[in-house]
């Protein structure tokens, strides 16, 4: 017997009415939301970056390429990391390289960021067939500054992070395997997004979000929130030639 209810046209209909109220409650609250999101204060950077890139050296500035917005996801890929990136934020870059022209055309830039060194980010960039742009913030203060990393002091300090180092899950002793970082090491990096905006010359950091907030999963969880059978606790993430079939 399936596992889900088998109903009529009419008890179908009903049950999405009463769904699409719910989901009409979210989609004001989410308005809500993003207008409370524009009204945060910018914060000027006050410290001068300097990033390793594809093109070499770049200021924080630089990475605007001439646009007036800067929004950056951080790959969990530091320098700890022997494999590769962690695969969930590797699923998610997948998703990105689509929006590239369109952000392009409305004022934004995209990129991602990690903590590993550039001639690594850039071999897995290949790998990938990836066409953002992928910076290093290997060596400077930037990933600590703006909580996109921590260190090994800071990680013992948060009793959820000692705990998954001291106790950890099969599913976390996997994804350990499959980054070739250590524990201690490898859930020191934090997947996050983090935007930026340049006004007259001066660089403000206006929003970062990282996990577990759902904006920070695969780009395809999204997808998966509409599809007719609900995804198993442990369903896992594969970095694209990796899957087994």
């Amino acid at each position: 017997m399936p596992d889900h209810k088998i109903g009529t046209r009419e008890e179908w209909q009903a049950a999405r009415d009463e769904l699409a109220k719910l989901e009409s409650e979210h989609a004001k609250r989410n308005e809500e939301i993003k207008r409370r999101r524009l009204e945060l204060p910018w914060v000027r950077v006050e410290k001068e970056y300097e990033f390793d890139t594809e093109d070499g050296k770049k200021t924080l500035a630089q990475l605007f390429d001439g646009r007036s917005q800067l929004l950056a996801y951080n790959i969990m890929f530091g320098p700890d990391y022997t494999i590769g990136a962690c695969p969930g934020c590797t699923s998610l870059g997948d998703g990105l390289d689509g929006s590239l022209v369109h952000l392009s055309h409305l004022d934004v830039t995209l990129l991602c960021f990690s903590r590993a060194p550039i001639d690594r980010l850039t071999a897995y960039k290949r790998r990938m067939g990836w066409q953002f742009p992928y910076v290093s913030t290997y060596n400077t203060d930037f990933a600590f500054d703006y909580g996109l990393a921590l260190t090994e002091q800071q990680a013992q300090q948060i009793a959820e992070v000692r705990e998954m180092i001291d106790n950890p899950t099969d599913e976390l002793r996997e994804w350990s395997g499959q980054t070739g970082a250590e524990l201690k090491d490898g859930l020191r990096e934090n997947p996050s997004w983090i935007a930026f905006a340049r006004e007259n010359g001066t660089v403000y950091h206006t929003y970062t979000v990282s996990a577990p907030d759902p904006f920070v999963a695969p780009y395809f969880s999204f997808l998966l929130e509409r599809t007719p059978k609900a995804q198993p606790a442990e369903a896992r993430t594969w970095r694209k030639d990796e899957y087994p079939d």
